[in-house]
């Protein structure tokens, strides 16, 4: 079923499990790596130059990012980095993309230098694994779009899969003390979501994350008008768009898949960052063994068209996510998204209308997480199966219809069923009265309003009014953090403060030089003043980071304490000292010209 059970042997998975080396020889090991790489790469640039100078030419690079309607934040970072690469000696421009485009040259196309974005980050460090791992460098979607590779890390990240408790959160640790060594991504800074509620139409709004299904559900309204419509406020035009749950360009945490389409297991968030994983389309599970899970659906579920939901849909969900072409293709197809959840299942058998059996590749605590993708029903999703065909548009091989479609309209099992849209306007959902969480005996967040109407607004002063105004219940983008500080909350508008997952950073594309180096990522690590970016970009709404990971996951020795504990800034308030910067890049093994340009050959 998954790549890394063909790709690993067995001598391979008895090396993973055993025999290992404490885990400061695996971080000096690594760090030992890129001394090595460097300084082998540093004599090689000194004797190429004696020979040949002419094409050792001052380094240009382009920061893709999105536009101030798109991610204010996002431009206003990439600016400030822009402004310290230039102050390296590095010449630098700025292009800006839409949501999807920026999302399409990033993911799928890897058509970049390096960027700066808000990654989707994950309550659990299993994310790192698709978003790191080399097995992945080549794909499209939020697997490796770095193109990363190294092969200690790819062995860290395989053994955090195939273990639990102590001894995972001990490889977890490893890891985490490696990738700052590495640098593949430099991880700025994890945002406070803030979202402006009506509190005189709904009660509940802080017993579930809303940017989660459990957002939504389980409210209770306050008027008889407020029972027949949520209005909610979108800054981000693709819900009207397209609604593939497979699509990276349009899919980004996944809560309009969530309330689409019902996944096996639901992660349970609260509005002050408690989670837990629970139960959702499946009633109850249970391992039978170490490596066998055994899942039992809610019995006569179906699907928004009238048909029936069974198990064979939910292993044919597993199959097809695995490889969209079924094996049509010959080599597999993966979906763009929801790759690393079902390559932790090797096998999945329904076994009864209503009853799988899932064999498991990894340890316990992430096999459950593979229970969080998208249940398709199989009757809609086998024809798209076949190969793309877009009118007067060039396709991949390897791509098909399941990608491309937008899906419009979606047919899934969830809470709630698509009513109809008008492309960057509104799109309008409909209570699904069929749905499982509406039974009697099931205790499960349930939808509470006839209706779930999505109006587009670029921004959020417009959004904030149209709250103000009484004319929609909830802003459920995050709004912009320069906003956060004017907004007058009353008896009726009340502002929702949340922690988030998701981080911004500057992505490499290690696919081109020098951002392969690990040498080069950790100087331009050392750019970045993290501290004074939150409180310049992110007017203080933000928490500067050293690793990608929610807090309880991060070892002592990472912890954010004052400055980046392995990357601490080659200067102060913001200010770069140059002369100590391009020491540093000479110490990598760059060079300076007379005019103070970093000089790499091209």
């Amino acid at each position: 079923m998954s790549e890394r059970g063909a790709a690993s042997s067995d001598t391979d998975s008895q090396r993973r499990r055993g025999g290992r080396s404490p885990a400061i020889s695996r971080r000096a090991a690594l760090a030992g790596a890129a001394g090595l790489t460097m300084s082998t790469s540093g004599c090689l640039s000194r004797f190429r130059n004696i020979v040949n100078r002419d094409d050792i030419e001052q380094l240009s690079l382009t920061i893709t990012t999105l536009p101030a309607d798109g991610d204010r934040e996002s431009i206003r970072l990439a600016r400030e980095i822009a402004a310290a690469l230039e102050t390296a000696g590095v010449d630098t421009a700025i292009e800006m993309r839409s949501n999807e485009e920026f999302l399409r040259a990033i993911l799928i196309n890897h058509d970049f230098d390096i960027y700066v974005g808000q990654h989707p980050g994950g309550l659990d460090p299993d994310f790192l694994y698709e978003s790191l791992h080399s097995l992945y460098a080549e794909e499209s979607g939020w697997q490796n779009p770095f193109g990363f590779t190294n092969l200690l890390v790819d062995d860290l990240l395989e053994e955090q899969r195939e273990t639990d408790g102590e001894e995972r959160r001990d490889t977890v640790e490893t890891l985490l003390e490696a990738l700052a060594v590495e640098q593949p991504f430099i991880p700025v800074c994890t945002p406070t979501e803030h979202r402006l509620v009506r509190a005189d139409r709904f009660e509940g709004w802080a017993d579930g994350h809303l940017a989660t299904r459990g957002g939504y559900l389980g409210l209770e309204p306050l008027t008889d008008e407020s029972g027949e419509q949520l209005r909610a406020v979108h800054m981000d035009a693709r819900p009207s768009q397209n609604l593939n749950p497979l699509t990276a360009e349009y899919r980004d945490r996944g809560t309009v898949t969530d309330l689409l389409y019902d996944s096996l297991a639901t992660e349970t968030v609260t509005a002050d960052g408690a989670h837990s994983l629970e139960p959702w389309l499946a009633d109850d599970w249970e391992w039978i063994d170490e490596s066998t899970l055994v899942v039992e659906l809610h019995p006569d579920c179906t699907f928004h068209d009238g048909e029936s939901l069974t198990a064979s849909d939910v292993a044919f969900s597993y199959r097809f996510l695995a490889d969209t072409a079924l094996g049509g293709d010959g080599s597999p197809a993966p979906s763009p998204r929801f790759r690393g959840r079902v390559a932790a299942i090797d096998e999945v058998e329904a076994t009864g209308e209503s009853t799988l059996e899932f064999a498991v590749g990894v340890g316990q605590e992430v096999g459950e997480r593979a229970l969080m993708v998208p249940i398709l029903p199989e009757h809609v999703w086998r024809d798209r199966a076949a190969e793309a065909s877009v009118r007067g548009v060039r396709v991949a091989q390897g791509t098909t219809e399941a990608v491309v479609s937008n899906n419009f309209p979606p047919i899934g099992s969830g809470p709630f069923q698509y009513a109809d849209r008008s492309e960057r306007e509104h799109v309008t959902f409909e209570r699904f009265d069929d749905h499982f969480s509406l039974r009697e005996d099931v205790d499960r967040p349930e939808p509470t309003v006839d209706e779930l109407r999505v109006q587009i607004d670029p921004r959020s002063t417009s959004a904030i009014q149209l709250l103000e105004d009484d004319a929609a219940d909830v802003t459920s983008s995050a709004l912009e953090t320069y906003v956060v500080d004017d907004i007058e909350e009353s008896d009726d508008v009340e502002l929702v403060e949340s922690p988030s997952w998701t981080f911004y950073h500057l992505g490499f594309n290690a696919r081109r030089a020098p951002f392969g180096n690990p040498r080069f990522r950790q100087v331009v690590a050392r750019l970045l003043d993290k501290a004074w970016l939150v409180e310049e970009v992110f007017d203080g709404h933000a928490r500067p980071i050293a690793t990608p990971v929610t807090d309880e996951w991060v070892p002592d020795r990472l912890e954010w304490d004052g400055e980046d504990p392995e990357m601490p800034f080659l200067g102060s308030d913001g200010d770069l000292d140059v002369e100590a910067v391009r020491a540093a890049f000479e110490d990598a093994g760059f060079r300076y010209d007379s005019e103070g340009n970093l000089r790499v050959r091209q």
